[in-house]
């Protein structure tokens, strides 16, 4: 594999070079949004300055807008794995997305039907389900997650699948434990069940590749401002699904797609930025492996972000099996790196986590604290009110940083 091209990618985000107190920043915060690349900025600011139209107009900015528009839809297309690119639908986040399909979709549930959710997902994959099978008389069963390594028990899945399952809603990763669930095996299941599948991939999305069409599920969910985009929520859906199922809209919108899923104007601007921090990853990919086509640039880029991701995760997890008074939420066996992303969830037996990340702010060291809307799973663990330290790590960060925060654990702990 061609070496990891570190020094380029840094250059390319202007937050990186940020200081306090004299010292660099370091995000560890990418969970909670990732910074952008400057040419991300500068597709937003130029649609804004230059093609600033609504949709449909005879004249020639309307036309430019549309076609950056028509660009933004290819790209997300490119990045799910699709070859139709009318099956992406833009939003304004992940969470209201999810919440329109789920209105949707209860319109065909009857009362007695069932919804599967998980204790590890992100509560916007749990409650959009929940309000929608309330609203339809459907009942809601839980998949369990065992607490000792952060994993879906997937005994607990096969038993509460039946013929009555409407829909399973499973997230790709978790943004609390870090650890990527088993969705290729899970979606087959519920498949055969004559369940419909609803992956959240929002934590996902900046860590690996994305194929909607070899997973074979029926709707995918992301948010670009997690891959180095602007705030918009990105779907994909089965055409036919999509055509056949009646979502909320008004009646002057379109009924073809995808503007039959896009209700209201759309933030066209963001959409701008969509395309450019897709072509940012694409770059990255081309860097390492020559080819015009943008879907083989973005397998190059992931496959070396993965790469890079493993080896920065191991030193993580070697360092904080170091640490004396922190548990970590999620795999910690080395052996098992490629089942989770860089994402680490820790607790302190003497300190809170709000404690733990003012003292790393203090240092530059940005990281969150709470339940992430994790809810699902620091409920089950015990973690309310508090939650955890969650650190995050993408690939513009360094070991230095890595380094740097266990120093300061260690420092804060003793």
């Amino acid at each position: 594999m061609p070496p990891f091209l570190l020094d380029w990618i840094r250059t390319q985000f202007p937050a990186l070079s940020r200081q306090e107190h004299g010292r660099p920043v370091a995000y560890f915060d990418g969970p909670a949004g990732s910074q952008v690349p400057q040419s991300v900025a500068n597709a937003v600011s130029r649609y804004l300055l230059t093609t600033n139209s609504n949709r449909g107009g005879v004249f020639t900015v309307a036309q430019e807008s549309d076609a950056i528009v028509d660009t933004a839809h290819q790209a997300a297309a490119n990045l799910f794995g699709t070859n139709d690119p009318a099956c992406t639908v833009f939003g304004a986040n992940m969470t209201t997305l999810t919440l329109a399909v789920s209105r949707a979709l209860a319109r065909t549930w009857n009362t007695g039907d069932e919804v599967l959710v998980t204790r590890l997902d992100h509560d916007a994959n749990v409650t959009p389900w929940i309000l929608a099978a309330r609203d339809a008389g459907a009942i809601v069963k839980h998949v369990d997650v065992h607490l000792e390594d952060g994993t879906l028990d997937q005994t607990s899945f096969r038993n509460a699948l039946s013929s009555r399952t409407k829909l399973v809603a499973i997230g790709y990763a978790s943004n609390v434990t870090g650890t990527i669930n088993p969705i290729a095996p899970m979606i087959a299941a519920a498949k055969a069940a004559g369940a419909l599948t609803f992956i959240d991939a929002v934590h996902y999305a900046p860590h690996g590749l994305i194929d909607v069409t070899a997973l074979g599920c029926d709707f995918l969910a992301c948010s670009a401002y997690k891959f180095f985009g602007p705030h918009v929520g990105l779907l994909y859906g089965r055409r036919d699904l999509l055509e056949e199922i009646t979502p909320y809209k008004l009646r002057v919108s379109s009924n073809q797609l995808p503007g039959k899923w896009m209700t209201g104007t759309q933030a066209h601007e963001l959409l701008a930025g969509v395309s450019a921090a897709i072509r940012y990853l694409a770059d990255m990919g081309r860097r390492c492996a020559s080819t015009d086509c943008e879907r083989t640039a973005l397998q190059s880029a992931f496959a070396a972000i993965r790469a890079y991701e493993q080896s920065l995760s191991e030193r993580m997890l070697a360092g904080l099996r170091s640490l004396g008074g922190y548990r970590v939420w999620g795999l910690t066996d080395a052996a098992r790196i490629a089942e989770r992303v860089p994402t680490f969830s820790l607790t302190h037996a003497r300190f809170t986590p709000k404690e733990l990340a003012e003292r790393l702010a203090a240092e530059g060291l940005y990281a969150w604290c709470g339940n992430h809307y994790g809810l699902p799973f620091t409920e089950a663990a015990g973690l309310e009110p508090h939650g955890t330290l969650r650190i995050g790590l993408l690939h513009y960060n360094t070991v230095e940083e890595v380094d740097r925060v266990l120093e300061a654990l260690e420092r804060i702990s003793a």
